[in-house]
């Protein structure tokens, strides 16, 4: 058991919220029971994954898309009200880390996708350095297709190419999630292939005009890793329960 106040202490010291600008407040967004025995983990605090976690018996959860952002009216209704009444009936704790939880260098979503993929960085780059550009041990790959086909496999989903790049790949930049700004800093970086989760319509022209490959493999699917390596980081270290609790979005 560890107690609300002292993971939370945990967590904003392993995670350094103050180190960014964010478009959220990082940390507790809601409010529960003051013992925790039972932490969940997920990427965002969907009505379904709150549900998830009370038929668990969850006593917090730990996500990286919290309740609150920047131009939120504070209107309580609809979905809103709906995902709040489920976490105050039940008394739950919502920890949201947004920001933080991808930068971390061991624990974030880019480190740990990184992992995933068998890319070691070397360099950061893009707005509060948070793309990473790096190698792989194996020797990189024949071709953008290859890279394709390689994250696919390692992601279980399809994803979508757009090959700028002719020849082998060896230097790879990536940023979770929507970070499709962070591709022009990449291509000044030296990579030669871009992986984020999102793309929007300029990426396609950038990629065939500068000749660097552009990568979309989810937005969910690319920052599905970061909340429950911190979160089971917490639980070896105070000795309470951890359930990762994935629910599937094609975004």
């Amino acid at each position: 058991m560890i107690e609300r106040h002292a993971l939370l202490q945990s967590l904003q010291t392993l995670l350094q919220p103050e180190r960014f600008k964010d478009y959220c407040h990082n940390g507790l967004q809601v409010e529960g029971r003051t013992d925790i025995r039972h932490l969940v983990s997920g990427v965002t605090a969907s009505e379904a994954l709150i549900q998830a976690a009370i038929d668990c018996g969850a006593d917090a959860i730990l996500v990286h898309h919290g309740l609150f952002w920047k131009g939120f009216d504070g209107q309580v209704s609809g979905w809103m009200r709906k995902r709040l009444s489920l976490l105050l009936s039940h008394d739950i704790n919502l920890f949201a880390y947004h920001l933080p939880l991808d930068a971390h260098p061991e624990l974030g979503n880019n480190a740990q996708l990184g992992r995933l993929l068998g890319l070691q960085a070397h360099a950061s780059f893009g707005e509060q350095s948070l793309g990473l550009l790096g190698t792989t041990l194996s020797g990189g790959w024949e071709s953008d297709a290859a890279l394709a086909q390689h994250v696919e496999a390692a992601l279980g989903r399809s994803v979508t190419l757009v090959s700028g790049r002719v020849g082998p790949v060896s230097q790879v930049g990536w940023c979770t999630g929507g970070a499709q700004g962070y591709f022009e800093p990449a291509i000044a970086a030296g990579a030669q292939v871009f992986i984020t989760g999102e793309i929007s319509e300029p990426q396609a022209h950038y990629a065939r005009e500068c000749g660097v490959s552009y990568i979309a493999c989810g937005h969910h699917a690319s920052e599905r890793y970061g909340a429950p390596a911190v979160a089971s980081k917490m639980a070896t270290d105070f000795g309470i329960r951890h359930t990762f609790i994935d629910i599937p979005n094609p975004a």
